[in-house]
């Protein structure tokens, strides 16, 4: 039969009983439409489980006859007819150690070391070792460096992506001598990206990331860009390299925010839950509040929590805490996650639990049934034996906590924090001053009160937090120098809050500021906000000392300021 015909007939069938009808008819057929039928009864026969008939293929007599004829034939056949043989019976899961495939990939091999093989045949070769549990990397070396010699600008995408994926094993390996074929690869990709589908936008991106190849802005900022319109079908995991990359690079697009409000509301209940757990983490980290992902989000938790795994319900919740959100639903949201805590309470790792709880405290949930644990000994001792141990994170959720409870649970009557435990002051990382923009308020509060000394900056309180700018008053709201210590009957904290305390694109302060905020109230501050929001149209110290005065006068005596 003509090569054409048969391969067209071949793709309209779509059983392997219906292809082994169809081969038995033949009374003759090339090692090329051998290994193609091969190839075809894997696609079929093959899903994300392994092989759904294993019987029907492997103990069918016209395939055992194929696989007796490529293993004692390897010499003869063709480059074609060889490594797609190779490619369809290492999908097939057939035992790479079998004389059978280990006779072909040993022909094919040899092939490589005489330099008989196209990119074509180097491409599939290198597909079939990608797929072994412990490829050779010597063979994958000297698969890339044929490639370097060849013509990139002639490989077609699927070329490109299978170049990405082995240099990606061999570089983990500690082979980096292939920035020059990279640095080549990169500049034509960069050419084709408009052609690439979901899934070689995903694998090129995802081995950017793997390579460090930090260097590529054009090429990332373009990947990124043509994301974008694929949102809706790239598949799960597909959609975690995505996010993963964006990540990696810093990457952040207004569209691709929309794009994702878009997509993930419709699909949330058939979203695998770590796919959707990325994309609350790809929020979180880039400061983005999304309502409508968030409400999704606590739908789905609210239905399906419970068949979550502990890291999955982390990765849900946390976010809420961090982004200082409640969405509509959050007493049904809380009543689940408690309902789950109690249930499963052991399944969840020191620091993963801490962090869960603490993101409940930000926004006011509070989770006293389980403190008792996190105040243990044994839970502490626990969370500092498991990396990266007590570090300042950890600490400062910790003191959180304990604030919480002693500030804002009176009724709670469980252990506290153990006092070696509590440090003297800290700062959480999102929560880091501006400094340029803690200086122009400092100019103007000394435009304003005209003397350094009525004000302090950066002033460590005994509870742990630090007040960015502090001002003492007397009873009758005179200005104290900052040193006095008697007579101060109210002090006032300016949060002088930078963008970095605020969601992104956004007046919404984060948790961790809501809740420092919240406490300095508690403990008698007079809290007196300042945004960069508010101060960063003004234009001159003059300006900002008269918006300070407006701020400053219900506070203090009209002739202090």
């Amino acid at each position: 039969m003509d090569e054409e015909l048969f391969f067209k007939k071949l793709n309209s069938l779509c059983t392997s009983k219906e292809i082994f009808c169809f081969l038995s008819s033949l009374e003759v057929m090339s090692d090329t439409m051998a290994s193609g039928a091969l190839q075809r009864i894997s696609e079929i026969e093959v899903d994300d489980s392994g092989l759904k008939n294993p019987e029907g293929v492997l103990e069918n007599e016209i395939f055992r006859a194929l696989c007796f004829q490529f293993e004692f034939e390897s010499s003869k056949l063709s480059n074609t007819g060889l490594l797609n043989a190779v490619q369809a019976l290492v999908k097939l899961r057939i035992d790479p150690q079998s004389t059978l495939v280990a006779s072909l990939l040993s022909e094919g091999e040899e092939r490589l070391s005489k330099g008989q093989l196209s990119v074509e045949n180097l491409c599939a070769l290198g597909e079939s070792l990608l797929e072994l549990e412990s490829p050779s990397y010597a063979t994958l070396e000297q698969i890339m460096n044929h490639m370097q010699k060849k013509d990139i600008e002639k490989w077609s995408p699927r070329e490109m992506v299978l170049v990405y994926r082995i240099l990606q094993v061999i570089v983990k390996e500690g082979k980096k001598q292939y920035q020059d074929l990279l640095n080549r690869l990169n500049n034509v990709t960069l050419t084709i990206v408009s052609q690439l589908s979901p899934k070689f936008t995903s694998i090129i991106l995802n081995s950017l990331v793997v390579l460090d190849q930090t260097q590529a802005v054009p090429l990332v900022t373009a990947l990124c860009k043509h994301s974008v319109k694929h949102i809706p079908y790239f598949m799960g995991d597909e959609l975690v390299d995505i996010l993963d990359a964006f990540l990696y690079f810093g990457y952040h697009e207004q569209i691709f925010t929309e794009a994702l409000e878009t997509y993930v509301p419709k699909s949330i209940f058939t979203m695998h839950p770590q796919t959707v757990s990325k994309v609350m983490q790809y929020c979180c980290q880039k400061r983005i509040l999304s309502k409508p992902i968030f409400d999704a989000v606590a739908e789905s938790f609210i239905s399906h929590g419970d068949r979550f795994t502990a890291d999955q319900i982390a990765g849900y919740i946390v976010p809420f805490g961090t982004l200082n959100y409640l969405p509509p639903s959050a007493s049904s949201l809380f009543r689940k996650l408690e309902t789950i805590l109690h249930a499963r309470l052991s399944q969840f790792q020191p620091r993963t639990l801490l962090n869960l709880l603490h993101s409940c405290v930000l926004i006011q949930r509070y989770p006293v049934n389980f403190l008792p644990k996190i105040f243990s000994p044994y839970f502490l001792q626990r969370l500092q034996a498991q990396p990266p141990g007590l570090d300042r994170i950890a600490t400062s959720q910790l003191i959180h906590l304990f604030l919480t409870v002693t500030l804002e649970c009176p009724f709670y009557e469980g252990p506290k924090l153990l006092p070696k435990y509590q440090v003297k002051s800290f700062l959480m990382p999102r929560t880091s001053l501006d400094v340029h923009l803690l200086k122009r308020v400092k100019t103007g509060l000394l435009h304003l009160l005209k003397k350094r000394m009525y004000f302090a900056s950066e002033v460590s309180t005994p509870y742990f937090y630090v007040v960015d700018i502090e001002i003492k008053l007397d009873e009758e709201g005179f200005v104290l120098p900052a040193a006095q210590r008697e007579e101060v009957d109210r002090r006032i904290a300016l949060c002088v809050d930078g963008q970095y305390r605020f969601c992104i694109n956004s007046h919404h302060c984060l948790g961790e500021e809501a809740i420092k905020q919240r406490h300095l109230q508690l403990l008698g501050y007079e809290v007196v906000q300042i945004p960069f929001f508010e101060i960063e149209s003004l234009r001159n110290r003059r300006e900002v000392a008269e918006y300070l005065h407006k701020k400053l006068s219900p506070l203090i005596h009209r002739d202090s300021a």
